[in-house]
């Protein structure tokens, strides 16, 4: 998990990190990464990274920060190469530093080369850490999953491929993993055997093939989605053309979080769009939880599609009461106490011309610590809000994520010491209800027993390790020991 500093005020749940592969012959991989990553941005803001091959060597360069502060047009065009991988990072194991930033490099004693990146978070590195060589150690499970197939190529010898060190290592892998990973010739995407984390594969134009995270990347490359890496599936793609490997049975547990937060509302799974799913949580939240109230509001930008669909439903219109600062990213200057406490105002600004004596429905996507919510009523009431409804679009948050999306400790967590009245006085709305799990689950398309959901109900799909560390230090002894 994140080693952010204990004391950082959060907003929220901050994103899993983006993947993308490219294998293209007559194109310049790494220009395509990079609009691949651009369109990955909103996944992860720390640091930014692509690794080419030309079909004999590898390149990586990685910086921290966004994708167009790390590559300008002189950098991309000094990465040629046919092949590539790219990432963009929000740290959830190991620290926010350049050595931990993606795609990882390993070159091995018997001559072996290959580069990873890894979206998602394991769960055994404890385990894992045991089977690497001796005097050997990692300081991410990304740098450790890398770590451990390069050492298995190794040990394959000349008779063996990158794609067999993947297959052996992978089965003994527990957490979320979607990873892109390359040699000299070949590009490889493979997903744990739950998929917690989404991985699709798109065909270029030109004929070449794409594999990343989320539909809008294969978008703005001009790719269009042939399918998903499956859970259990590796998938080698060459000069050959495109090849499938599976090395565990699938168990499906989609991230059904993914949906509410994480991923743009354009990616497109089999059975829907997020955008569509989005609005859908709307409507279904204004017939599970009706109030009286003059406009609908978003909070930008996960609230928007889902305000549509309130005030569809509901009848009460819809307008934009709060503005965004489109220009928030990440800083490296820390607040002053008192601009501290102006907290959301960074971000967000209400409109007084709009909700001045309005009773307000306000729907957003989830609340987690409670503390900008707080902020958030209070700052509408003082723009003159008459009456602020909040609408939550997920249900309540008990229970922290260890596959890949960083939400607090469940200490820190306001629903897991709270009833739903409590967390309306505490943030002093005049009414709270969140949608319903069930209903949450209907705007997927897809089966409950093919999604996780455990940040809602605790029932985790994949085994969590005894000792989980969390911001640099044991913060929980046992899973268990959190209830």
């Amino acid at each position: 998990m994140s080693d952010t500093p204990e004391d950082q005020p959060a907003t929220g749940p901050r994103d899993a990190c983006g993947v993308f592969a490219v294998y293209a012959p007559t194109e310049h991989a790494a220009k395509l990464a990079y609009y691949g990553l651009y369109a990955l941005q909103h996944r992860g803001q720390e640091s930014a990274g692509i690794a080419v091959s030309d079909g004999a060597s590898i390149v990586v360069t990685k910086e921290m920060g966004l994708v167009n502060q790390v590559f300008d047009e002189t950098r991309l065009t000094a990465l040629e190469g046919h092949l590539g991988i790219g990432h963009v990072r929000y740290s959830t194991t190991g620290a926010s530093t350049w050595d931990n930033a993606q795609p990882t490099f390993r070159s091995t004693p018997e001559g072996h080369v290959l580069s990873l990146a890894h979206n998602g978070n394991l769960t055994n590195t404890g385990h894992l850490s045991g089977e690497l060589p001796v005097g050997e150690s990692c300081s991410s499970d990304s740098d450790l999953l890398s770590a451990l197939v390069s050492d298995a190529r190794d040990r394959l010898g000349a008779d063996g491929t990158t794609e067999d060190a993947l297959a052996e290592v992978l089965p003994h892998v527990d957490g979320a993993f979607s990873l892109v990973v390359m040699d000299e010739r070949t590009i490889y995407g493979a997903r744990d055997p739950q998929g917690v984390r989404p991985l699709v594969i798109g065909r270029l134009k030109s004929g070449g093939w794409v594999v990343a995270s989320e539909t809008a990347a294969l978008d703005i490359v001009g790719a269009h989605r042939v399918r998903d890496v499956e859970p259990g599936e590796i998938v080698a793609i060459d000069d050959a053309g495109l090849r499938s490997r599976r090395y565990a049975d699938a168990r499906p547990k989609a991230c059904v979080f993914e949906y509410v937060y994480v991923a743009r509302p354009d990616h497109m799974t089999a059975e829907t769009s997020v955008y569509a799913a989005r609005r859908r949580m709307g409507e279904l939240l204004a017939n599970e939880s009706p109030v009286d109230a003059d406009l609908v509001i978003p909070v930008p930008d996960s609230g928007m599609a889902a305000a549509g669909g309130y005030s569809a439903a509901s009848g009460i219109p819809y307008a934009e009461g709060l503005t965004k600062n489109r220009y928030v990213g990440r800083t490296f200057i820390q607040p002053t106490q008192s601009l501290r406490q102006l907290g959301i105002r960074l971000k967000l600004n209400p409109l007084p011309d709009i909700i001045a004596g309005q009773r307000l429905v306000v729907v957003d996507d989830s609340i987690v610590r409670g503390n900008t919510s707080r902020q958030l009523v209070a700052m509408l009431k003082a723009a003159g809000a008459a009456e602020v409804h909040l609408r939550i679009t997920a249900p309540p948050i008990k229970w922290p994520c260890f596959y890949g999306i960083d939400m607090a400790t469940r200490a820190e967590l306001i629903a897991a010491g709270m009833e739903v009245e409590e967390i309306r006085r505490f943030l002093d709305a005049d009414s709270l209800a969140y949608l319903s799990l069930d209903g949450l689950i209907e705007t997927t398309k897809r089966p409950a027993t093919s999604l996780c959901s455990a940040c809602f109900d605790g029932d985790y799909p994949i085994p969590v390790e005894a000792l989980t560390r969390q911001r640099g230090k044991a913060v929980m002894a046992t899973l268990w020991e959190s209830t």
